[in-house]
């Protein structure tokens, strides 16, 4: 029988597709829009050498910047969504070039905005506050770029930084070119001798396959085909570090570490108390790793047995319409207005659902002002329906931050993107749990749950510590070569791990296989907003109503209001500590417990 053939983006059912219409009715108008936002550039610099002259004045190009931003939404969402409708449709791809184009000149028309700024005297700043009373809303942002102060260089300065800005990004370019275009693996071979192409994209399933034989094949296929080029790799990553450290330095920062961090206004302690309470919980995942080989039923664990699943003769159907209807049950803990809001993108097609042909892979929430959109190529899996929840996550944490929150503030930083979203997740979970009595369901959800933890926190964790020690080594004026840096990632497996399974010398080139290391101390936002969000979800079921009312509006409501550690506490999770993370190793804990009950 034949597969199902995949719809024209033209034969999918209205009730589908997401309401693109509600930004703009028309192409035309969107065409019509687009020449109003041209003349912006010119608007911004008009303000050029002026911020500084008046309240009135700083306050007509404050109140500029938010129409500018208004404007963009729905510009920009409008493109770049019918553009993900169908990426083959040359007339959106032109209209996100266009869109480029414009922020090109914008960026550039707005240059002088942070030095001009920063260049206020104190005292003429807080005049101007008294003078005009509407700047107060401003307040915080001003702030915010002042206190960029003594990293903010003088003008000549400044131009060379910008002038090395893209030799700063080569070592990324260099190494996407060279791991996504140019390098290639060996087939692997399964133990039947049949070949399976070995890719990016087909590694983690053949990884996770039954067959163990196929799993070493695609294991040593991958890593070989990076050992292969273990000095190129050194020195490609040993230049990200370096770029890293130069900009750090030269913008007086104390560390590469804290130059990263203090974009998002995190404190670096955050960081090191991460890997701390991971530090003081490892034996939650020693006894994961002997749980996991005594599932398998293996004498020796390696790391290609980490990925194949430990309950692998179930499977779960769930159909889109199910999903809506599991997920609102499940969040019914977050009261009635979060539901409202839930059944609201639902009822109102927020959602752009099923895949069709050219349609953008994946999923995605984008919190645009009217509403959000959210793209799903659903597939009737446990999967599906775990990304439902997660991006309408998102969706409601922009949706309650736009309604709230002044343009300004609106938009939440990148630190804490993944909370709401990972927070319906362990919520949609933790209902599952309670609502099944069939052992096969229970220990197949619970081995979905483990794997969260251990790739997000401690996997994302190693990462953090693999880049930061990295870091500290380019510091120190030493050089990261193939060895050092292969060394450094079999000590960290090691440490991770424990003895409970092999330490594969294979496992050691990992690190170049890795593209996060040349996100700028990206990865342990993953493990923080993971360690929250669990928090979270068991206080909202632990505590009710007087938990959820701190979430929604100390949280989600807050855009950024307040600087990411404050909004979390504001919510009840106090990320300056290590207690967000060691309670949530300790629901790691407990479930390896409950999976080793089923297990017997």
């Amino acid at each position: 029988m034949s597969e199902e053939r995949i719809p024209k983006r033209s034969e999918v059912a209205k009730e589908n597709t997401w309401a693109i219409e509600d930004i703009f009715p028309t192409d035309e108008a969107w065409e019509k829009a687009l020449e109003d936002f041209k003349k912006l550039p010119e608007k911004v610099a008009a303000y050029k050498g002026r911020l500084g002259e008046s309240a009135d004045t700083l306050l007509e190009f404050l109140k500029l910047s938010d129409d500018i931003s208004v404007a963009a939404d729905s510009i920009v969402n409008y493109a770049q969504r019918k553009s993900d409708e169908d990426t083959a449709v040359a007339k959106y791809q032109g209209y996100v070039g266009q869109i480029m184009n414009v922020f090109v000149a914008l960026n550039a028309a707005s240059s002088f905005e942070s030095p001009e700024l920063i260049l206020i005297p104190d005292d003429v700043l807080e005049g101007f506050y008294k003078q005009n009373s509407g700047l107060e809303l401003y307040r915080r942002q001003l702030e915010r770029i002042r206190r960029r102060k003594d990293h903010v260089l003088s003008e000549a300065e400044e131009r060379i930084i910008a002038l090395a800005g893209e030799m700063g990004n080569s070592a990324d370019k260099i190494y996407s070119m060279f791991s996504d275009a140019d390098l290639k693996f060996e087939d692997a071979v399964d133990s039947e001798g049949k070949t399976h192409q070995v890719t990016h994209g087909s590694y983690i399933p053949l990884v996770k396959d039954a067959d163990r034989e196929l799993r070493k094949s695609a294991f040593t296929s991958i890593y070989k085909g990076y050992g292969n080029f273990r000095n190129t790799c050194a020195a490609t990553l040993d230049s990200q570090m370096k770029a890293l450290e130069f900009y750090s330095k030269a913008r007086n920062y104390n560390s590469a570490l804290e130059g990263s961090l203090s974009a998002n206004e995190v404190p670096v302690e955050v960081y090191h108390n991460l890997i701390k309470a991971v530090h003081d919980n490892m034996n939650y995942m020693y006894d994961y790793v002997a749980l996991r080989k005594k599932l398998l039923g293996v004498d020796e664990l390696h790391f290609y047995d980490l990925y194949t699943p430990i309950v692998s003769d179930f499977t779960m159907k769930v159909t889109f319409e199910e999903a809506k209807e599991t997920v609102l049950k499940a969040l019914a803990p977050m009261g009635e207005d979060y539901i409202a809001i839930l059944k609201e993108g639902f009822e109102n097609r927020w959602i752009d659902v099923y895949e069709n042909e050219n349609k953008t892979s994946g999923a995605y929430s984008a919190g645009a002002r009217v509403h959000p959109f959210v793209l799903l190529n659903h597939k009737d899996t446990l999967d599906c329906m775990f990304t439902l929840a997660h991006e309408m996550g998102h969706a409601i944490h922009s949706y309650l931050s736009n309604k709230n929150q002044p343009v300004v503030y609106s938009d939440y930083v990148i630190f804490v993107a993944e909370v709401a979203s990972t927070c319906n997740e362990a919520l949609l979970m933790q209902y599952l749990l309670a609502h099944t009595d069939d052992k096969k369901e229970k220990a197949y959800l619970i081995n979905y749950f483990l794997e969260q933890f251990r790739t997000t926190l401690y996997r994302q964790t190693m990462f953090a510590e693999f880049e930061l020690k990295c870091s500290e080594i380019c510091a120190s004026g030493d050089t990261l070569t193939a060895d050092k840096l292969c060394e450094i990632y079999g000590d960290l497996n090691k440490l991770y791990f424990g003895d409970g399974i092999v330490l594969d010398e294979d496992i050691k080139m990992e690190w170049a296989r890795i593209p996060h290391f040349y996100y700028d101390f990206y990865v342990y936002q993953y493990a923080t907003g993971y360690s929250a969000a669990i928090a979270l979800s068991q206080r909202i079921l632990k505590e009710g109503a007087p938990a959820v009312k701190d979430y929604i509006e100390g949280f989600l409501m807050g855009g950024c209001s307040a600087d990411p550690i404050t909004l979390l506490k504001n919510a009840g999770v106090d990320m300056s500590t290590t207690k967000p993370v060691t309670d949530a190793l300790a629901l790691f804990g407990d479930l390896i417990k409950q999976m080793d009950e089923l297990g017997k």
